[in-house]
């Protein structure tokens, strides 16, 4: 289908029709509400007919313009299916073209290091928390975007790593440098811990078994309170400091956002080597198929264990440093909800892309931030956006380009 002939039958009168019926249908279902008003102290009702007008001509606009995406969806999934090329994305040629490649990086590089000396404490504390959701969501989509085992109980991890530094500060005093590859190794453990019982599962099932994990642990350290002070919490966890330097608010929070920098540059490096190496492509059989990838002599039990473990330490490791930015943790900063934004940041950005993953982490934590001025309809605005993205963009922001491979004989 080309373009012509797509835009052809989207102004063809049957279209209209549509259109106009569910222009009609949105002005009956709104009435009450738009037009009609009641002055409850003058006793009169007040009729506000040129909102109807408004509404009529907004969904008339709204219904074109959604059909014709719909349209262009259409199109490219028979493309698809009928074999026809198909072109990279703007942002996929920016990735996988080093003439664009290189320039955009060395931008982002320039932006992100003289971001805090020309930001406010409030812009440089929301965007550490991103890069805190960039190291989250890049470990969750080792488990979901390259090994394809749905987890709901994600952040049962990131309380692990949490509660590991306040707990062991507390008690023994130890400190954030410490505490973070500990925090990493005991979520690492956990991890193995929950894959053994769902070696067998998948799907659903899968899920709904993750997620009761992810409960148990918020419950536990909910009602435990001679272990973790229940729900009060654990107050005045110490930020990490800088060779023993006395440092005041705005330098410690820009102290803490290079640091996340760097942990958010370590992940991106590791996860990429473990994508591109035998792990990686064992992970990614699985995905495709569990069935054909043990069949192949895949082992499916040492695969499924190390996606969970290694998932679980970027977990551990984001617990302690969002632990040390908050200075106070409790269990209500780890329920379901934040299992459900750490698993939307890895779909909507792009599952398998770690590129797409850190924008859909920057996207989801960002964009509530920066939408306050709508107040009460930020979230309505933001809801807006995930439906729209997943009906015309399932793959995400910037989906990942998949390798092809090509069998050459006698170098032709």
């Amino acid at each position: 289908m080309t373009d012509k002939s797509m835009a052809a039958g989207l102004f063809s009168w049957n279209e209209v029709k549509k259109s106009l019926l569910a222009c009609i249908w949105f002005m009956v279902l709104t009435f009450p509400i738009m037009v009609i008003q009641v002055n409850t102290i003058y006793k009169t009702v007040e009729w506000r007919w040129h909102r109807m007008f408004v509404v009529g001509v907004g969904a008339f606009a709204l219904s074109f313009v959604w059909r014709y995406m719909i349209r262009r969806k259409e199109a490219g999934i028979k493309k698809a299916e009928t074999g026809e090329s198909q072109k990279l994305t703007i942002s996929q040629r920016l990735l996988t073209d080093t003439r664009f490649s290189r320039p955009a990086f060395g931008a982002v590089a320039i932006l992100v290091l003289v971001f805090p000396l020309v930001s406010s404490l409030y812009q440089i504390d929301i965007m550490t928390t991103a890069l805190i959701y960039v190291v989250v969501a890049l470990g969750l989509n080792i488990v979901v975007g390259l090994a394809g085992l749905l987890d709901l109980g994600y952040v049962a991890f990131f309380a692990v790593g949490s509660y590991t530094y306040a707990l062991l500060n507390y008690h023994f005093g130890l400190g954030f440098y410490l505490c973070l590859p500990i925090g990493g190794a005991l979520s690492l453990i956990f991890g193995i811990v929950l894959g053994f019982p769902v070696l067998r599962l998948r799907g659903d099932y899968l899920a709904i078994v993750t997620l009761g994990f992810g409960e148990i642990i918020r419950l536990v350290l909910e009602n435990w309170n001679a272990f973790s002070f229940g729900p009060s919490g654990i107050a005045n966890i110490p930020r990490p400091g800088f060779f023993g330097m006395q440092l005041s608010l705005q330098q410690n929070l820009i102290y803490l956002y290079y640091l996340m920098i760097v942990l958010a540059i370590f992940t991106v490096f590791v996860v990429r080597r473990l994508q591109d190496s035998r792990t990686g492509r064992a992970w990614m059989a699985l995905r495709e198929d569990e069935v054909a990838c043990q069949a192949m002599g895949v082992n499916k039990t040492r695969t499924k264990l190390s996606a969970f473990a290694l998932g679980a330490t970027w977990a551990g490791m984001g617990g302690v440093m969002f632990a040390a930015k908050t200075t106070f943790i409790n269990p209500a900063s780890f329920t379901i909800w934040e299992s459900v934004i750490i698993l939307c940041c890895v779909v909507l950005g792009g599952m398998g892309s770690i590129v797409g993953v850190i924008c859909g982490a920057f996207a989801l934590k960002l964009l509530p931030e920066y939408l306050r001025a709508f107040s009460e309809y930020r979230m309505l605005v933001f809801g807006a956006v995930l439906v729209v993205m997943m009906v015309f963009r399932p793959g995400g922001l910037i989906s990942d380009v998949r390798k092809t491979y090509k069998f050459k004989v006698n170098g032709k």
